[in-house]
């Protein structure tokens, strides 16, 4: 009798175990739904996608300005200061080490990059002038 009491508690106890356990999934995909549905909406009302694609625009003209800048504009300012290699070639020796390696300053490289962050910041500006992308944002009245 007391073996049988034990195996009626065992299945009433794998009987609750298993009604918790079905409460349990079912509370974790509501939760899952749930949490999916504010996702996706934070993704449409915050404009995350259109972040995205921006982000990868701005990187294919960051490249594109980058190669404008190094082959077309910089060329001519070498020709100028007599540096083949451009600004880039520009540097200014500071002395030696004792194992007689040459330390310089390469300031070309850096008025280089100083460009052409310019011409891409420029880039940047007129194209979302021209497209009218800075009128997307503002309440309309």
């Amino acid at each position: 009798m007391a073996t049988d009491k034990k195996t009626s508690e065992k299945k009433i106890a794998a009987e609750k175990e298993k009604k918790s356990a079905k409460i349990n999934r079912k509370v974790v995909a509501d939760a899952g739904k749930t949490q999916l549905k504010g996702f996706v909406d934070f993704i449409r009302t915050q404009g995350v996608a259109g972040l995205a694609v921006g982000l990868v625009l701005g990187g294919a003209v960051s490249i594109l300005v980058k190669s404008l800048v190094d082959n077309v504009v910089m060329p001519p300012f070498g020709l100028v200061l007599g540096s083949a290699e451009g600004l880039k070639g520009l540097v200014w020796t500071i002395g030696t080490t004792n194992s007689g390696q040459v330390v310089a300053l390469r300031y070309g490289i850096f008025l280089n990059d100083f460009i052409n962050f310019i011409v891409i910041a420029l880039v940047v500006y007129f194209t979302v002038k021209l497209l009218r992308f800075d009128q997307l944002d503002k309440k309309k009245a």
